[in-house]
């Protein structure tokens, strides 16, 4: 643990780096460009390959054992699990598509991409658990910025498969396998934990837009490069310029801990501190005090507020702590929303399963579009999808970016819980369904941009979300949990759902490639009947938790409720 004061460097040099991590995080995303490759030269069917998406998912999703040993491990050995898993799984499949060994078995491809896709389990539960303890009156930024760039690397490594790459499948393996792990140890050492400062730094909010807006210009800055590349004939000097001015881009986060370097703040705020959530004791190994963690933050005064809060108690607080003085009660009480919650307490609370349903339902939905995005342009007669590939990148960043920065502002000045957004996005997220089952002319490029932005949304809202109804203390075991419905809804929508009525279809027009609007038809109808049950459930669970953020952000400010042994 780095013990630092408030408004000091090595958060910001962390989420720096972390940014680094994130993008190299969202290399599952990558799967489009080289699912093609797989299909032609290993020879496989659609349902094969929907299947494989859904190993690309499962890997990318199943962070269970990240979640357990985050808090007995430091970062550094998450990211560097991370890479090993890089290594191996992009290695393998790089042996297959290259032709350099012959003959490898599909459940070895399958467990091959579960395993190089399960390195963003690693790293995004290393830099999202860190950042977040880093920057706890964040949360909603920092899970915004984060998860925004984790959606902009699918635009990042477009650029590079198109320029520095040539398109080529065979490339772009190699590169997965080698290139993430050589950043992962340049990087790892500068993701680290800092207790965070109680005092607000008045800079904080300028560096957030600093990083905000740099995103922003260099997602911008992407999709225009990418089409631009796409639509005219540019020299080799050209290309290989916009992609050093992409990496400059990516650079920009590093610019706040360089400011604060060589212009320090000339008005310091006293170094109190809150005290870090999550175990002292690293080594798994937990002693007589851990339950009796002091709060993240100073508590509300107002216990008007907690009482808003509290669930159906018998007996007051004095009561109860009078009660327990005397022997009367032994049992400790359960913590309730708000306070930290271990994982086993978490799993019994209706909102921790209408949030992973309303979650699963949202993004389940949409990578079963990711997977098939390739397909579903080519049934639409375009022979380029990048550009398809490109934009619903962007639009995801701007919704995982934009998410976090509304949600957060509006939790802030008027504490409407977040999931008011989930809610909003799944109803938008119906009638982009049926703009894509419609296939009219023109639509599919609003379709994709639609969806991107709704998909991002989910990821940057159930993140604080999550830390804020359960505490941070198990934050990457709840938090990992509830990634699960991606895989389980890419298994359910893509892997048996869109694969067989793809295939289906395909063998009604005799042919490999399915071409025509009846290709997807019935699988987005079926989606957009979904995601209509998820605006229900959404509805339901911003019900059940405003008092919550009502006494979470009372004032406009973020506090916690008083801790309890429990």
């Amino acid at each position: 643990m780095v013990t630092v004061k408030g408004g000091s460097r090595p958060p910001w040099v962390g989420l720096g780096a972390s940014v680094w991590m994130q993008i190299a995080a969202g290399n599952a995303y990558n799967f489009p460009l080289y699912s093609h490759s797989l299909k032609s030269v290993l020879g496989f069917n659609q349902r094969q390959l929907t299947m494989l998406g859904v190993a690309n998912d499962i890997g990318e999703n199943v962070g269970i054992l990240p979640g357990l040993i985050c808090n007995k491990f430091p970062p550094w050995v998450l990211l560097l699990i991370g890479a090993f898993a890089c290594l191996f799984g992009y290695g393998v499949l790089w042996l297959a598509i290259s032709r350099t060994v012959l003959g490898l078995p599909y459940w070895l491809l399958w467990v091959a991409l579960c395993i190089a896709t399960n390195s963003n389990a690693w790293f995004g539960t290393a830099v999202l658990v860190t950042n977040m303890r880093n920057f706890p009156l964040s949360r909603g930024t920092v899970a915004g910025i984060l998860k925004g760039y984790g959606g902009l690397s699918t635009a990042v490594y477009t650029e590079i498969y198109s320029i520095l790459l040539k398109s080529s499948s065979s490339n772009l393996l190699l590169f997965l396998a080698l290139g993430i792990p050589t950043l992962c140890l340049m990087m790892m050492y500068f993701v680290r934990p800092c207790t965070p400062a109680s005092g607000d730094d008045t800079s904080e909010n300028f560096h957030f837009l600093f990083i905000q807006t740099s995103s922003i210009l260099l997602g911008v800055y992407i999709l225009t490069t990418t089409v631009l590349d796409d639509v005219l004939s540019l020299s080799s000097p050209v290309s290989y310029s916009f992609l050093v001015i992409m990496v400059l881009l990516l650079m920009a986060p590093l610019a706040i801990p360089v400011k604060m370097t060589f212009y320090p703040s000339s008005r310091r705020k006293p170094a109190t501190h809150i005290q870090f959530v999550g175990p002292a004791n690293t080594s798994g190994q937990d002693n007589g005090n851990t339950d009796k963690t002091e709060p993240l933050l100073t508590p509300s005064s107002s216990s008007a507020n907690l009482g808003s809060f509290h669930e159906s108690d018998s007996m007051s607080e004095v009561d109860m702590l009078i009660a327990e003085g005397e022997g009367a009660i032994k049992k400790k009480r359960r913590p309730r929303r708000g306070e930290d919650f271990s994982f086993a307490e978490a799993m019994i609370k209706a909102d921790f399963w209408l949030l992973f349903l309303v979650y699963f339902v949202g993004v389940g939905s949409g990578v079963t579009v990711l997977n098939n995005l390739a397909q579903i342009g080519i049934a639409q007669y375009m022979h380029d999808t990048k550009i398809l590939l490109s934009l619903f990148s962007f639009c995801n960043f701007v919704g995982r970016l934009g998410g976090g920065v509304v949600s957060e502002y509006f939790v802030r000045s008027k504490a409407i819980p977040r999931t008011i957004w989930m809610t909003i996005t799944q109803v938008i997220m119906i009638i982009t369904y049926l703009l894509f089952a419609s296939a009219l002319n023109g639509t599919l490029y609003a379709a994709t941009a639609l969806l991107g932005i709704c998909y991002g949304v989910q990821f940057s809202i159930m993140v604080p979300t999550a830390s804020e109804l359960f505490g941070l203390k198990n934050f990457g075991m709840i938090f990992n949990f509830m990634s699960l419905g991606n895989p389980l809804g890419a298994y359910l929508f893509s892997g048996l759902l869109a694969g067989f009525l793809y295939d289906n279809e395909a063998t009604k027009q005799h042919a490999v490639s399915c071409l025509g609007p009846n290709c997807f038809r019935l699988t987005f109808l079926v989606l957009a009947g979904l995601c209509g049950v998820g605006t229900i459930l959404s509805i339901v669970l911003t019900l059940r938790i405003k008092p919550v953020y009502q006494m979470l952000y009372a004032g406009g400010s973020f506090r916690l409720p008083q801790s309890s042994n429990h």
